[in-house]
């Protein structure tokens, strides 16, 4: 029975915890984008840079206040930074959208055409963030960082298999819920919300009905600030923060909102965990957790690894080709808010 319960602990610290933290990240992630592409109908390929960007300023203000010797120990100090940092990605994504994206949106231009000018953009951002912050790994998790060691797991229950839960993953998994009951409540309580659905059902039906493009238009983008910060410096909280992994995490964040149901919000969140637990399940080294379960001569003397780790994004491509050539719609059936 022992060893049955030290193969739970190994997958739970391994797998099922870690894939919370991680899936929560991408459900956010993916929520923004699918407020995107439900409401202003293109793929905004540049939502990883602006979650980079978020995480900048968060950043930033970190540095700031462990300066000056402001911090909420022992939590880290980023919460009392992203209010700053969602208040500064709201500013540059209506910068962006006043600048850029509602010139070709009057154009009323294909939306193979937005999704090159959101690649541009995406180019554009991921340059100007290296160019202030540099290309090098920071850490910027401060205050008390386990809630729970594997250590002390070990002594408290007696196993040989600790779980270590981090303080970013429990603020993740706790921020991310309360953030998406906001969303939802709000799309399906408040006024402003409704009119934004309706908008994203039938365009010109919603102009008859006398609601206002331009507030659902602003109003799409603040809520997709918030996302893009708040996701972004969360997973630069559990991970720590590297420009460079900002762009890669475009693919599983999309992958996450198609699979889904592209333009679905139960479907962006849902997708967001089925895309980190997948990850996790196959790129898992099932040697130890074999051990426990199986007799010992037919303990396996491999890795048991259905594929590397370094093959993890890979994971999340395969994904969305076999959910395109299955259910193109998504497991929710993506179109609408």
């Amino acid at each position: 029975m022992l060893d049955y319960i030290n193969a739970i602990t190994l997958l739970a610290n391994y797998i099922i915890v870690p894939s919370l933290a991680y899936g929560s990240q991408l459900a956010l992630g993916a929520l923004g984008i699918t407020m995107v592409y439900a409401v202003l109908r293109f793929s905004n390929f540049a939502h990883g840079e602006i979650m980079s960007f978020g995480t900048m300023i968060s950043i930033f203000i970190v540095w700031l206040f462990q300066s000056i010797g402001i911090s909420i120990n022992p939590l880290p100090t980023a919460l009392l930074a992203l209010p700053f940092s969602i208040t500064a990605t709201i500013i540059l994504l209506l910068i962006l959208d006043k600048t850029v994206f509602r010139y070709y949106q009057k154009q009323r231009v294909q939306p193979v055409t937005f999704m090159i000018v959101s690649v541009g953009v995406m180019f554009f951002l991921a340059g100007f963030i290296r160019f202030l912050i540099g290309t090098s790994k920071k850490n910027f998790d401060d205050g008390e960082r386990f809630i729970v060691k594997a250590s002390q797991f070990k002594q408290m229950t007696g196993l040989s298999e600790g779980l270590s839960i981090r303080t970013s993953q429990s603020i993740t998994v706790i921020v991310t819920i309360l953030l998406v009951i906001f969303i939802f409540w709000f799309l399906n309580k408040t006024r402003t919300g409704k009119s934004m659905r309706a908008f994203s059902d039938n365009e010109d039906l919603a102009l008859l009905s006398g609601i206002n493009p331009e507030r659902v238009i602003i109003i799409t983008w603040i809520l997709v600030g918030v996302l893009a910060s708040v996701a972004g410096t969360l997973y630069g909280l559990d991970k720590g923060y590297k420009p460079f992994v900002y762009l890669q995490l475009v693919l599983p964040i999309f992958a996450a909102a198609i699979v889904g149901g592209v333009g679905n919000p139960i479907g962006a969140v849902a997708g967001g965990y089925i895309i980190a637990f997948s990850e996790a399940f196959i790129t898992f080294a099932y040697k130890r957790f074999l051990t426990y379960l199986l007799p010992k001569e037919w303990a396996p003397e491999g890795l048991v690894q259905i594929l590397s780790t370094e093959y993890k994004f890979a994971v999340s491509f395969v994904l969305l080709v076999i959910v395109l050539l299955v259910r193109p719609t998504g497991l929710f059936r993506g179109k609408t808010l």
